[in-house]
């Protein structure tokens, strides 16, 4: 299959040819109509994390099946399909449960196995789901793997419609599917950013109001939404209220930060950390996307060849809401 290719990591990305994926007994091939850009397909290029390599990038996707293992009953070739990036065993006590992020095998299309950046991806058939008329292919390739994680994020947080919530760096995939399903839940959510047009972006999308990033916000929080790091930790514990709680699922902006551990017990403030999401949170996101809950898309390019044209605009950070190639 042609694909964007990581033969080594630290490393660049080359669009060539690679055998494709046969699917075993549980498992699928979907022929990608569209896939979605992540910082991970960054991250991987900078061995942060280390992929096998060689390697093909892309957590996000949707298409058509090609062709199904003997073990698998709930697709059929020919079936229109999005894909839920979040990989487990499905078997361990974790997974049994219904809390697969906790399996000791989980992981990530596109970072510890091979993604959607190219002809064909092979993934396990629990990992295909029909894609809802709702959604055109470019809506369905970008939502499931920030939509899954701000979903799981929010829920751990126990954001509630009496909630006020910020949104930290809004713009970006996780955050801006924060402010949307934030939104959808009812409570009163603000928006931050460096960036005006971002700001007034967010506003449009639902936001009650947005603030400058490198400013203090004149708000105070039950819920901070975070995934920026270093660079905004100080504002986004400031601006908890008493018993507040600040989620997070990352640092983009820098992973090492300071705890004001008298500032912690006094205010009784909670701190979460949050990563990626179940099958059945997958499965609940869907729903709420299905139903008309936004995904914004910043642009869809025209081809798989325009992939380093799409991921220069994501490592400038010019986007407001998801990048999107038509295969």
């Amino acid at each position: 299959m042609d694909a964007w290719i990581l033969d080594e990591s630290p490393g660049r990305y080359r669009w060539g040819q690679i055998d494709a994926p046969e699917p075993h007994a549980d498992e699928v091939r979907v022929r990608l109509v569209a896939s979605a850009l992540n910082h991970m397909d960054i991250w991987v290029t900078k061995a942060a994390p280390k992929p096998h390599t060689p390697h093909v990038p892309g957590a996000d996707g949707a298409g058509i099946v090609e062709a199904i293992g003997d073990a698998v009953d709930n697709v059929a070739v020919g079936d229109e399909v999005v894909l839920n990036p979040a990989l487990s065993c499905g078997h361990c006590s974790y997974c049994l449960a219904g809390e697969s992020p906790y399996c000791k095998t989980f992981g990530i299309l596109g970072e510890h196995h091979w993604g959607t950046h190219g002809e064909f991806v092979v993934l396990p058939g629990r990992n295909v789901v029909a894609k809802p008329a709702s959604l055109d292919w470019p809506e369905a390739a970008a939502f499931g793997l920030c939509w899954l994680t701000a979903w799981r994020m929010l829920k751990r947080a126990r954001l509630n419609a009496a909630d006020t919530m910020i949104v930290v760096g809004v713009g970006g995939g996780v955050s801006t599917a924060g402010l949307v399903l934030g939104v959808a839940s009812g409570a009163t959510v603000y928006a931050t950013s460096r960036d005006e047009a971002k700001r007034n972006n967010a506003i449009r999308l639902g936001a009650a109001d947005a603030f400058d990033s490198n400013q203090r916000w004149p708000v105070r929080a039950d819920v901070v939404f975070e995934n920026v790091g270093a660079a905004t930790w100080d504002n986004s514990i400031k601006c908890l209220k008493p018993g507040g709680r600040l989620v997070t699922c990352g640092g983009t902006a820098g992973s090492a930060v300071e705890i004001s551990l008298p500032r912690l017990f006094f205010k009784q403030h909670e701190i979460i950390g949050s990563t990626m999401g179940s099958y059945r949170e997958f499965e609940e996101v869907l729903k709420l996307v299905a139903g008309g809950v936004p995904v914004p898309v910043d642009h869809v390019y025209d081809g798989l060849d325009q992939f380093p044209e799409a991921l220069n605009r994501l490592k400038a950070g010019d986007q407001s809401g998801k990048l999107v190639i038509r295969h």
